[in-house]
């Protein structure tokens, strides 16, 4: 196993996280660039929120999807309509691609949970050509997401055996400030520029915002799932609280801060 990220569903992924990856695609392609007539890798591309979103914003030759999980791999797979994507199961830090086949190499939202970043950023760079981007952006779990610190914080309050998965959860690799900026710099990269991006994730309702860690997916949703009956009703309970903050249930809007990073291979 290479990725610590577990998926029960696409659909429970896409509640999870997948709506919320598709508006932060477009910020991160912005950030790092993208231009008519290139080859392109998406490395762990999940349900496609990327993958989906490349060719609209560019009239791409050719992109190539992977993700390690084969549900989303048939996900992806099933949806897709567009001739000039490909979609595999394959490991991000064994690309099965021959060097300098692309002229970008793009991961959203999946380098922090492989067991070797740094190995992955590697073959990232291996496989794009002399003066190509490689270009990635993770959650800021500590400082930058506090819609999901919300569950994590009202946990340790209830579960003294959540403190380890709290504090793994909070400072996963890639996570922190110039984390990533300086493995892409110590795996050979260039011209290296790091920066943050916000968006918002809104949720109708408390049901919407718990129903995803209900769910099994993700690490919270493991968590959650993995709870005794009475302590996972407590816990539920206990953030819907925190969620509503003293007034009626309905809409909420947390603020969602991922890093991104790019950088140029060497010519």
């Amino acid at each position: 196993m290479t990725s610590s990220f577990n998926v029960r569903s696409a659909g429970g992924y896409e509640q999870l996280m997948g709506r919320w990856s598709k508006r932060l695609a477009t910020l991160f392609v912005d950030f790092a660039g993208l231009s008519d007539g290139e080859r392109v890798l998406d490395v762990g591309c999940g349900n496609g929120s990327l993958t989906f979103f490349l060719p609209q914003a560019a009239d791409v030759e050719e992109l190539a999807a992977i993700d390690y999980s084969p549900i989303f791999v048939e996900d992806v797979a099933r949806a897709n309509t567009d001739p000039r994507i490909s979609v595999r199961q394959a490991d991000a830090m064994a690309l099965p691609f021959e060097d300098h086949r692309f002229d970008r190499a793009f991961s959203l939202l999946v380098l922090h949970f492989l067991s070797d970043p740094d190995k992955a950023i590697a073959e990232m760079r291996r496989v794009v050509r002399p003066g190509g981007v490689v270009a990635a952006a993770t959650w800021d779990h500590m400082g930058g997401m506090p819609g999901m610190r919300m569950l994590l914080d009202t946990a340790a309050m209830l579960d003294e055996n959540s403190h380890d998965f709290r504090r793994n959860y909070c400072f996963r690799p890639m996570t922190a400030p110039d984390e990533m900026k300086n493995s892409f710099i110590n795996q050979g990269l260039v011209s290296v520029e790091q920066t943050s991006l916000l968006i918002r994730m809104d949720y109708q309702s408390f049901d919407d915002y718990w129903m995803p860690f209900a769910g099994g997916d993700g690490p919270l949703g493991q968590y959650v799932a993995n709870l005794e009956a009475g302590l996972r009703e407590r816990l539920k309970s206990a953030v819907r609280g925190a969620y509503e903050a003293g007034r009626p249930d309905g809409p909420r809007s947390f603020a969602s801060v991922a890093w991104a990073c790019r950088g140029v291979v060497p010519g």
